[in-house]
């Protein structure tokens, strides 16, 4: 945890802030190791620029925070006495001008129980230089990513060939989930997404109880197991028994978008660059009003994270960057097509860490 602590330090020194606060999620998992749960309780980590750090943590946690071997001060508290006077012995301790705070992570209470403890504390929105430390991933970090992306893999492999005409989205879902904690998979990265026919149009559908997959159907399965605290996220679209002359050019005009990404994906290119260049393969195609999304985002901890691979972005790839590359067509009414890749900036270029099939797969009828 230490070299950990000493990023955070670095980074509250580098921005002009007294300290950098962490709240249970990626990035105090990050620093800690350890996940813990954000319920009703506070809990959160400070982390001076300068000096040893010191935590809030309610008194039911402390025996699992004993496990990080926290170097600093620990200010405990119970729920019949409320959080409040940890936070003023907090601020006894620990005299603080300007707070850097994750704006998208810390909730409203704990901002107002720092407030109220400091008065006249300037809190400062620092979501995205906090999270910018886990943008280039690690050799361990790769690593389990690999990890989740073999178990979702051969999960996959193992709905797809047990898929028939018949069957409901939701039954398939729940193929898919067996399947992926069967594989080895430490929790879902996500919610699956199971979508059929029309339903394959929308991008973040829910799986239907009550349709039955039929013969000529567009099937697309987003999923993603997470494994050592790290998110795959893929997407293939199969078609069950039979695809329509439409159904193959609408597919072949998403693969082509899709390697567009893998080719022109390297250290320097911008994040908009890699966008422009995918998303021009489906605006010059016959089905340019499908469009309805970016080419991607980054992947690790969270299943969104940055870079964000949108026109307008201009952050530059850098190699341990690990980003999804998505392109889709989506008819309302018709179907719809995606396929993601979850890809690795090396120092040349860029790796697939996907390696399960891109070509259009019919199953069985």
């Amino acid at each position: 945890m230490a070299s950990k602590l000493a990023d955070y330090a670095g980074l509250a020194s580098r921005l002009g802030m007294d300290a950098v606060a962490l709240v249970p999620g990626p990035n105090f998992t990050r620093m800690t190791g350890h996940g813990f749960h954000s319920n009703e309780r506070p809990l959160v980590v400070v982390v001076p620029a300068e000096g040893p750090p010191a935590a809030i943590v309610p008194n039911l946690e402390l025996r699992s925070f004993d496990l990080l071997d926290f170097p600093g001060a620990v200010f405990d508290w119970r729920d019949q006495d409320g959080y409040q006077p940890a936070f003023e012995a907090l601020a006894r301790h620990m005299p603080l001008g300007r707070l850097a705070v994750e704006g998208q992570v810390m909730r409203v209470f704990v901002h107002h129980a720092l407030a109220a403890a400091y008065p006249g504390l300037d809190l400062v929105d620092a979501e995205r230089e906090i999270s910018a430390l886990r943008l280039r991933k690690t050799g361990d970090e790769i690593a389990a990513l690999e990890r989740a992306i073999a178990i979702s893999e051969r999960a996959l492999a193992t709905v797809l060939d047990r898929v028939r005409p018949g069957q409901t989205e939701k039954q398939v879902e729940q193929m898919l989930i067996q399947a992926l904690f069967a594989e080895g998979a430490e929790d879902l990265a996500f919610p699956p997404i199971v979508a059929a026919a029309d339903n394959s149009a929308r991008p973040h559908a829910a799986a239907r109880p009550d349709y039955a997959i039929r013969a000529g159907d567009a099937l697309l399965l987003d999923f993603g197991a997470r494994w050592g605290g790290f998110c795959a996220d893929i997407t293939r679209t199969v078609f069950v028994g039979h695809a329509t002359d439409e159904a193959l050019e609408v597919y072949d005009t998403v693969l082509s978008a899709n390697l567009k990404g893998h080719e022109i994906a390297k250290p320097g290119v911008t994040a908009h660059a890699v966008d422009d260049a995918v998303i021009s393969v489906l605006e010059s195609s016959p089905f340019a009003e499908h469009i309805r999304t970016k080419t991607g985002h980054g992947l690790g901890r969270e299943v969104h994270e940055a870079p964000y691979i949108m026109r307008g972005n201009p952050q530059p790839l850098e190699p341990g960057m690990v980003f999804t590359d998505e392109p889709g067509l989506y008819r309302p009414g018709g179907f719809g097509v995606r396929i993601e890749d979850d890809i690795l900036v090396t120092e040349t270029g860029c790796q697939s860490l996907t390696t399960f099939p891109r070509e259009l797969i019919v199953t069985a009828s």
